[in-house]
């Protein structure tokens, strides 16, 4: 079934949705009146099943029928921490983070970073970023689309450490402490957790003494060096297969 975000919905029930994906209701997918769509309302993080009432040129009238079961989000908030990557490696990562149940997205500039966002570039990739989290949430049944964050420095990434239940720093450097030691020696779900991978050249021993110091947890992956946009997939499915799949 379609599945389409709003920022808020109705007492009784009724919505109306507006823009591009009026239009992909009406054109694309040649819905009708009758016919049943999947929304979900972000302002309270709950999903429904609503009956379409009528297609206009510009709008689609709806209203629902029934709540669905908030299956499609982790009993946990995930922020990952990004090193900005080269080229469109970033598009990648974004996608696989939602699908994976990621919550936010900080992308953060490091001293190892290739690229460097100029002001004028990162509202525009920013946006860029959201939309291709929001087709991924609808594409894998999420009832929150998360939010992708505009990118900061190392230090400023740093500061956002603070008040979380656990962070997780994924280090190329780190050889005895798995990622799977760390999850199993928990002894209850995190409810804030967060999730720091470096770009592509990784990070260099002062910033890692720094995200220590800030109180992340240094830990491998495995022994293989995995490339940036391949990491956080693979962090994202550790926590997934611990918190989720494994009680």
């Amino acid at each position: 079934m379609p599945r389409f975000f709003l920022s808020g919905i109705e007492k009784d029930g009724r919505l109306t949705i507006t823009g591009p994906d009026a239009h992909h209701i009406g054109f694309s997918l040649r819905m009708a009146a009758g016919e049943r769509i999947t929304v979900c309302d972000l302002s309270a993080a709950k999903a429904y099943t609503a009956v379409i009432d009528a297609i206009t040129p510009d709008s689609v009238l709806a209203h629902t029928i029934e709540e669905l079961a908030n299956s499609g989000e982790a009993p946990y908030a995930v922020t990952l921490f990004q090193g900005l990557p080269k080229s469109d490696k970033m598009d990648s990562i974004v996608q696989k983070a939602v699908e994976c149940g990621c919550a936010r997205i900080r992308p953060f500039e490091s001293r190892n970073c290739i690229v460097r966002l100029k002001n004028a570039d990162t509202e525009k990739k920013t946006s860029r970023w959201q939309r291709i989290a929001q087709e991924a949430a609808k594409q894998c049944g999420r009832s929150v689309c998360p939010e992708v964050l505009t990118p900061v420095g190392f230090t400023e990434m740093l500061a956002e450490l603070s008040g979380l239940d656990l962070v997780l720093f994924c280090y190329e450097g780190e050889t005895g402490s798995s990622i799977r030691q760390r999850l199993e020696s928990l002894t209850k779900v995190p409810g804030k957790i967060g999730l720091v991978i470096g770009p592509e050249g990784g990070f260099d021993p002062e910033e890692a003494e720094r995200i220590g110091e800030a109180g992340g947890q240094s830990v491998t992956l495995g022994p293989r060096i995995l490339r940036t946009e391949t990491a956080a997939p693979v962090a994202l499915a550790h926590l997934s297969y611990a918190f989720e799949l494994a009680r």
